[in-house]
């Protein structure tokens, strides 16, 4: 019999439920801080309702309404775990790498995994619209789809330096009804001074978070947020939930979990189900390593402390590892990692020494792209190409002890749409 290289869970089989992390973490999460007396205030106004709930919720598994349950399945739900056979050769055959390709759904990554549970809940509080910030376009086409998908209206605002060079992203969001604005944004009074300053601005996700909070405020919109806080990790992990399922199918057990860190909601919604198992029992024997852009080192270089988690300071102060809400990040094209901070559990478990980190180029790390391509067969996308150098340091510790390792990777999103900044990076002529 061949060797099984994709995972399949029956439709009839996804999880019913989302995991919280809160009632596991090793200490309880320090509190947002709000020194002007007005941010909480905002937040009440702005975010859909039941999502401000489920932030603060103290249930360890909360239950997926149909309504998001039904389009999971329609969006390609669930995703496969892929063997990466031919990687593993290249690595010497030390590792075994299994691939949860939420690069599988409609959009191309993990992120319609939460954008629908926050759309959900704007139309139940019969929101007018719906706001968010997008950097890769990722987020932002996911929102849009699933705007789409409940017949609301969408506003995009996206850091400026992607708008223009990712506009197959744009496209794709205007494809699915969305209305997208490059950020710093003449919408919003926080973009017009920033475009006083400076017309051709790069923008930010701070920024970009800014605008849509700032928008959704001003019109009677709500604002979805698209990583960092506890709500939207818990919708995303729809995607670990169905990993332990599909492991325990072929009586794996993984000994590394890994991927990348934007704002933390990839990582995390993988990690999380496995992770808490192991807090309840009170002995942690995986590894758990979060990789990122060393071009915005937030996660080697940052520093553990509260932070705002938009430029405009607009939002609760937030305890997490940060470069500060006013770093303006260089225009690297994996426009996901150009977050500042580090959702504050992520962060949390960091400084225990529970999850490690890992900084690399975006030059090293798109020649493991080209790599991964050239052996697998699929483009990853430049985030998700952040998190394959760490295989090479798994294989070479396998070896030297000379114990086969298996390992999980989030593999967030494919790259079909980035390829124009994979040749101006890989084929410079």
């Amino acid at each position: 019999m061949a060797m099984r290289i994709r995972i399949d869970l029956p439709q009839d089989e996804i999880p019913t439920q989302w995991y919280n992390i809160l009632p596991d973490l090793p200490e309880e999460l320090p509190p947002p801080q709000d020194p002007t007396g007005k941010s909480l205030e905002l937040l009440k106004e702005v975010l859909p309702s039941k999502v401000l709930e489920l932030e603060f919720a103290k249930e360890r598994y909360v239950k997926i309404p149909d309504e998001v349950l039904e389009r999971y399945l329609q969006v390609g739900r669930p995703t496969p775990i892929i063997r990466a056979k031919r990687l593993e050769e290249y690595l010497g055959n030390n590792i075994k790498i299994y691939l949860k390709m939420e690069s599988y759904t409609y959009t191309g990554s993990h992120k319609i995994n939460s954008a629908l549970a926050h759309v959900y809940y704007a139309k139940l509080d019969n929101a007018k619209f719906v706001t968010t910030e997008t950097g890769a376009g990722q987020w932002g086409s996911s929102v849009a789809l699933a705007s789409a998908l409940f017949r609301m209206k969408a506003h995009i605002f996206m850091v400026r330096t992607s708008y223009y060079a990712k506009p197959y992203r744009k496209y794709m969001m205007q494809m699915y009804g969305a209305e997208v604005h490059p950020s710093p944004s003449d919408l919003t009074e926080f973009g017009r001074q920033l475009l006083a300053k400076d017309p051709n601005h790069p923008g930010s996700l701070g920024i970009a978070i800014s605008d849509a909070v700032e928008y959704a405020h001003e019109n009677g919109g709500k604002y979805v947020v698209g990583s960092v806080v506890n709500s939207d990790i818990m919708f995303k992990t729809i995607a670990g939930m169905e990993a332990k399922k599909q492991m325990e199918l072929i009586g794996e057990d993984p000994d590394y979990i890994i991927g990348v860190v934007g704002g933390g909601s990839n990582y995390a919604a993988l990690a999380y189900p496995f992770l808490g198992d192991e807090l309840r029992s009170g002995k942690v024997r995986r590894k758990y390593i979060a990789s990122g852009s060393s071009e915005v080192p937030k996660m080697t270089k940052g520093v553990y402390k509260y932070d705002y988690p938009d430029t405009a300071k607009l939002l609760p102060m937030l305890k997490m590892y940060t470069i500060g809400s006013d770093f303006v990040p260089p225009p690297v094209y994996a426009g996901g990692l150009r977050y500042h901070g580090v959702a504050p559990t992520l962060s949390l478990l960091m400084s225990k020494g529970i999850v490690q980190a890992r900084d690399y180029s975006q030059e090293e790390s798109f020649k493991w792209a080209k790599l991964f391509s050239e052996l697998e067969g699929y483009i990853p996308a430049p985030e998700t190409s952040h998190v394959l150098p760490i295989l090479a340091e798994i294989a070479e510790e396998a070896k030297k002890s000379g114990e086969r390792k298996t390992v999980l990777v989030s593999f967030s999103g494919h790259g079909l749409l980035d390829l124009g900044n994979y040749a101006s990076v890989l084929f410079k002529e």
